[in-house]
């Protein structure tokens, strides 16, 4: 049963026919074959929850938790159905309606009282790389996907400074302030740097505040659904702070989803006009002609499709057209499930550790296949994920944020 406060929209349920088309788009589904792992099986679990009275079963809310959130179905869905609004509403209702098992909660509680905070990660990086040499069967299957696909911290002295300010060189482009995040910052300050680094070379003002400490997109795709509304009305106001801006720029994938997300969730005018200032950095510089000189990268690359770049933001080919403009880049695309998500998905890997490591052994495969030597990925959840599972499979390849690459090529 679900409660009056934002409930899945009936609307939505009746723009989908049953045509079939996101069957096989649908992780879930490629991996079992089961209509209630399906975006329309799930569609029709969410109508007979808003028809009916009957409390929410473990059942029911297992097919919800399966899902990962990707957004493949609003892709391939030729009726234009807004899968996604169904789902980011299904899943505060189930937390708020929903008693899950003590140990699941308790899980819960960890990941979202840890991965949101920086400091607190930063705090934990010893610690995760000690228990990595712990043996495999010591530690419970969840605890044990948590240590194993934690990013690997670059091997270097030192931690890495992002400058707070840096200004435009050559023509002005524009003012523009960068999120940091909480993952991001931690794991792959050099992504930012890059960012930073690229944006400026291209005539862009960049400020690159502290605050906020997360925009709330992890709780946003988790359900925590109170926790997502404060963490983004904290970052619209830290946002406001700085100078004015003509853009906000992100570099994870899964934050710019959330962020463009604003105005639905807080349904407010300042967060709808917040929401439409948001960029990905590949988004906007994509939209201005390069201006920076860039030297030759022989390298193979192949890109790495992230979920809530793709689907989520319809961004494709700016990422591409990035690389492209890299003098020896050779561009190598996936040939096998190449819109299939990699299973990392937000915190899905730790919460369905199972599924998302039958869809990461998959992905590494394919990308394998290309003969690439080196991934360029949008999002740190997507290398992480990666990471782990070529080296499972003994073949590592370096991970690298396109903005990396161009950066190589810029700085």
């Amino acid at each position: 049963m679900f409660d009056a406060h934002r409930p899945p929209e009936q609307t939505i349920v009746e723009d989908c026919v049953h045509c079939g088309f996101c069957l096989d788009a649908c992780p879930t589904y490629v991996l079992w074959a089961q209509e209630a792992d399906s975006p329309r099986g799930r569609i029709v679990l969410v109508d007979e929850q808003l028809r009916s009275q009957r409390p929410l079963t473990a059942e029911t809310v297992s097919h919800f938790d399966s899902c990962l959130g990707c957004m493949a179905c609003v892709t391939a869905c030729p009726s234009g159905v807004r899968y996604d609004r169904l789902i980011e509403r299904v899943r505060p209702q189930i937390e708020r309606n929903f008693r899950r098992p003590a140990p699941e909660r308790a899980l819960r509680r960890l990941i979202f009282s840890t991965l949101p905070h920086p400091h607190r990660m930063r705090a934990l990086q010893p610690g995760l790389a000690a228990a990595r040499l712990l043996p495999a069967a010591g530690l419970p299957g969840r605890l044990r996907a948590m240590v194993q696909l934690a990013p690997r911290m670059p091997r270097r002295r030192g931690r890495v400074r992002i400058p707070a300010h840096v200004p435009a060189y050559g023509k002005p482009r524009g003012r523009v302030g960068l999120l940091l995040g909480c993952v991001q910052r931690v794991f792959y300050p050099q992504v930012h740097v890059a960012t930073i680094g690229v944006l400026a070379a291209e005539g862009f003002e960049v400020f690159a505040s502290p605050a906020p400490e997360c925009c709330g997109a992890l709780e946003l795709h988790g359900g925590a659904e109170r926790e997502a509304v404060a963490r983004a009305t904290a970052t619209i106001r830290a946002f406001a702070n700085l100078p004015p801006l003509d853009h906000v720029v992100v570099n994870a994938a899964g934050c710019g989803s959330a962020m463009k997300e604003y105005g639905e969730l807080l349904g407010s005018d300042e967060a709808r006009a917040f929401s439409g200032r948001v960029k990905d950095a590949s988004e906007l510089l994509a939209s201005v002609a390069p201006q920076a000189p860039r030297r030759r990268v022989d390298l193979r690359v192949t890109y790495h499709d992230a979920c809530h770049l793709a689907h989520a933001q319809g961004i494709r080919n700016e990422p591409r057209e990035l690389l492209r403009s890299v003098p020896g880049i050779e561009l190598l695309e996936v040939q096998s499930e190449a819109s299939v998500c990699c299973g990392s998905a937000g915190i899905y890997n730790l919460l369905q550790p199972q599924a998302a490591a039958d869809l990461g052994r998959r992905k590494a495969r394919n990308v394998l296949d290309t003969g690439a030597d080196v991934i360029a990925a949008a999002n740190p959840g997507c290398a992480a994920q990666l990471d782990f599972h070529l080296r499972a499979l003994g073949r590592p390849l370096p991970i690298h944020h396109p903005l990396e690459l161009v950066w190589r090529s810029v700085g």
